[in-house]
């Protein structure tokens, strides 16, 4: 038997597109622990039953492990904030996840720049 199609298929987008922006503002505003520095947000993946997301975070200052004990620590009280903001019937289990995609892309921007140096300095040679 196929699994039944939501009547609106973008739902998991929306719900995880606002989980990202309600996330983001609880962090800046409502969490006062010292360990969460400058944190970014950078996507949320929701299970199609809602039961879990997957919370893909930077961190521009601070350290990035005390900052995910702090985020693990504080995935309750997040997910009770979340309760209050969301009108959906669930509110899913938060899983935060380190994401070095920033790290990784300042690191090509730097070969990039690198390469493209070293050619232009053959090129007046």
């Amino acid at each position: 038997m196929a699994a039944k199609k939501s009547s609106t298929p973008n739902r998991a987008f929306k719900v995880a597109d606002q989980i990202q922006r309600d996330l983001s503002e609880l962090i800046a505003r409502e969490l006062k622990d010292p360990r969460v520095g400058m944190v970014t947000i950078q996507s949320v993946e929701v299970t199609p039953d809602y039961a879990h997301a997957k919370v893909f975070y930077s961190v521009l200052t601070g350290d990035p492990a005390a900052t995910q004990e702090a985020l693990d620590q504080a995935a309750g009280f997040l997910r009770a904030g979340l309760f209050k903001r969301l009108h959906i019937h669930t509110v899913p289990t938060l899983h935060f996840v380190f994401d070095r995609t920033p790290e990784h892309a300042a690191d090509m921007n730097a070969l990039i720049a690198q390469a493209v140096a070293s050619r232009s300095k053959e090129d007046t040679e």
